[in-house]
């Protein structure tokens, strides 16, 4: 029979498409290793059975059929807790297949639908708060109280997008008599996401829930080191009404990277995570005809003035120096202190000492250990070789330990303070991503102006002064996307965007808000004549002019 079939090339593709899908769904249906209720709440021990992570297809866990897998370590044991793996060439090309295949059927289900459906999703992710962070803890690191933070502003995006029936309203005028034009926004289709390690739950929820709404399909692939988060949200929109094949998931490396940047059926790409990265991929992507928006890395000044509140500044500070053990893209890496603030450090240095480091299912630890061992290494050998050069260490975080024996192999450094550092110490000039603070010394704003504006990130910076004239003298000249005023990390809520810019953002178009929505819709105008009079006879007459009636 088969052999009937095949007759031509072209009989011949379609019969191979077919199998191909058939194959897919005979590969093995698997469960997620957590649930509402069971989820992780502590370390797990050492040489437990890893969790072997799937991909998402067709609203299914498949086990891939790939023969190499990465491991994923617990930061604060670097014990083995699962393992991912690089999907194959046959996985990516059938989850892209599947979103492509899912995109006409869902870009036509009638807005309210979609709404309705994000609304779901968004009380579905309210509900799995819990559950999402404790498998950010394992995989990640970062505290519990941290990591309940990553996913409520995942979950703030996802309630903005159920405002997409505001967000999608066209635009109507009558243009001429009987005429009118109107213009809609329709989805692009297939969006390819590509997200970092240190939010696994909000930079995939940055994307999704618009692209959701907005009628586009998506293949999703998380980092290889925190996938867990990812795949429970796929779970819940699952859950909570998105049809099969709108959403996927794929796992690996440069391979799925290339897959998803090369393959037409992948109409845009977003991206979070480093420059090298961001760059290839706005690069080629652009290249190709892909819409591409990437955020990518960042140096973080905050600026104190001597007429700010000090102890309230002081909190702001470590706070976001050492939150999530410095591993955010809007960390406060650098603290700008004019005149006499530079007198405060020991007050600073005072208080980040007193800050604990342990174990993110501690509900004692400020912060957790850093995401793996390279990661601590890149960071030790930036303030060694920093302090070789003239920067001064005020506090040292480097071989900390708990003091629970199970965490000696842990990625952990304490809070860390570099002073006397200038442009060209590594310390400044790196994104060092990890619990230290570099502190530049100037006598005025304007020469803190001239310092942040001459720094090639422009993602995030803050001012701390009670003088509102010095405040708007500031944000007035200061070239950088997100401003902070007595607010140490300026991340707007998601009716605006994150607008990152200069040597951070590579893109026309910032993550969700409106410029989210334009980002991932194209325009469309229609314009239409209805002639209710008379028509003069000469004006039925055929004509090659431009129309000039009023």
């Amino acid at each position: 029979m088969l052999s009937r079939v095949l007759k031509t090339r072209g009989s011949l593709q379609v019969a191979k498409k077919s199998f191909n899908l058939q194959a897919i769904r005979s590969k093995t249906v698997i469960s997620l290793s957590s649930t509402l209720t069971s989820y992780p709440k502590d370390h797990t021990e050492k040489g437990a059975e890893p969790y072997l992570t799937p991909s998402f297809l067709n609203n299914e866990f498949i086990k891939s059929e790939s023969k190499e897998w990465f491991d994923i370590h617990d930061p604060a044991t670097n014990n083995v807790v699962a393992r991912v793996p690089q999907s194959t060439e046959s996985e990516l090309d059938e989850a892209i297949a599947s979103a492509h295949k899912a995109f006409p059927g869902w870009r036509d289900t009638s807005i309210i639908k979609r709404q309705g459906i994000a609304f779901k999703f968004a009380a579905l992710l309210r509900e799995n708060m819990d559950r999402l962070a404790g498998m950010i803890v394992l995989e990640q690191g970062k505290t519990f109280a941290d990591a309940q933070g990553d996913v409520l502003r995942g979950l703030q995006v996802a309630e903005q997008a159920c405002n997409i029936t505001n967000d999608l309203k066209g635009e109507t005028l009558e243009v001429s008599t009987d005429m009118e034009t109107k213009m809609i926004r329709e989805p692009l289709g297939v969006i390819g996401s590509i997200c970092p390690f240190n939010f696994p739950a909000m930079v995939p929820l940055w994307s999704l829930p618009l692209v959701l709404a907005t009628g586009n399909t998506a293949v999703i692939k998380p980092s290889e080191r925190v996938p867990g988060a990812a795949m429970v949200i796929c779970e819940l929109a699952a859950k909570a009404g998105v049809p099969p094949g709108v959403i996927n998931i794929v796992h690996g490396k440069h391979a799925t990277v290339n897959k998803l940047i090369e393959d037409p059926r992948v109409k845009a790409l977003t991206f979070v995570g480093g420059d090298k990265a961001g760059k290839y991929i706005y690069e080629k992507g652009s290249a190709l005809g892909k819409r591409v928006q990437a955020n990518l890395g960042a140096k973080n000044h905050l600026v104190v003035l001597p007429d700010a509140p000090k102890q309230q500044f002081i909190n702001a500070l470590n706070g976001a120096a050492f939150g999530a053990a410095g591993q955010r893209c809007m960390a406060i890496s650098v603290l700008v202190t004019v005149g006499k603030t530079r007198e405060w450090i020991q007050d600073i240095v005072k208080d980040a000492s007193k800050l604990v480091t342990g174990s993110g299912f501690d509900p004692s630890s400020d912060l957790g250990p850093l995401v793996n061992p390279e990661s601590l290494k890149k960071a030790e050998e930036i303030i060694e070789d920093s302090v070789a050069n003239g920067a001064k260490l005020e506090l040292d975080g480097r071989g900390y330990r708990p003091k629970d024996s199970k965490f000696a192999n842990g990625n952990f450094l304490a809070p860390t303070i570099l002073t006397n550092i200038r442009p060209g110490l590594r310390a400044y000039d790196e994104e060092i991503f990890a619990p230290v603070l570099s502190v530049v010394n100037v006598d005025t704003l304007d020469e803190a102006i001239e310092l942040i504006n001459a720094n090639k990130y422009g993602n995030g910076v803050s001012i701390f002064t009670s003088n509102g004239g010095s405040a708007q003298y500031f944000t007035k000249r200061i070239d950088v996307g997100q401003v902070g005023v007595n607010i140490p990390i300026p991340v707007p809520l998601p009716m605006f965007s994150f607008t990152g810019s200069r040597g951070s953002f590579l893109g026309d178009l910032n993550f969700y808000g409106k410029a989210g929505v334009t980002f991932l819709t194209k325009p469309k105008t229609i314009t239409a004549a209805w002639k209710v009079n008379t028509i003069d006879e000469e004006i039925l007459k055929p004509s090659t002019s431009m129309p000039i009636q009023q």
